[in-house]
């Protein structure tokens, strides 16, 4: 399970960004391609900040869809995996705009 190594590095990224004081909460956004389980994560993060700043903290996940941009005819759409096609034209030059982040975006401090 990755998303243990994965919470371990949450919890680094807050300590070092809480300025030595306790963590009230976090919010994680999680893309839905990020491929990272979020269930799996809440369930680490007891684990991972215990004896740490984090100890007690409460944890907010985000979940942000996958949505893609057709390089061909510039209809946007959500997706579900990296190669769906775009619905409108069938093409396949699909960027993605969302959906594979996984980033700490709010911290809350005593």
């Amino acid at each position: 399970m990755h998303e243990m190594s994965i919470t371990e590095s949450i919890v680094e990224i807050c300590e070092e960004n809480s300025g030595g004081r306790r963590v009230i909460s976090v919010t994680l956004e999680v893309g839905a391609l990020s491929g990272v389980v979020p269930e799996a994560v809440e369930f680490c993060f007891d684990a991972c900040t215990r004896d740490t700043l984090m100890e007690g903290a409460k944890l907010h996940i985000e979940r942000v869809p996958a949505v893609a941009c057709c390089l061909d005819c510039r209809g946007r759409s959500g997706v579900s995996t990296f190669y769906d096609s775009c619905p409108a034209c069938g093409g396949y030059r699909m960027e993605l705009l969302s959906g594979n982040e996984l980033r700490v975006k709010e911290l809350e401090v005593e």
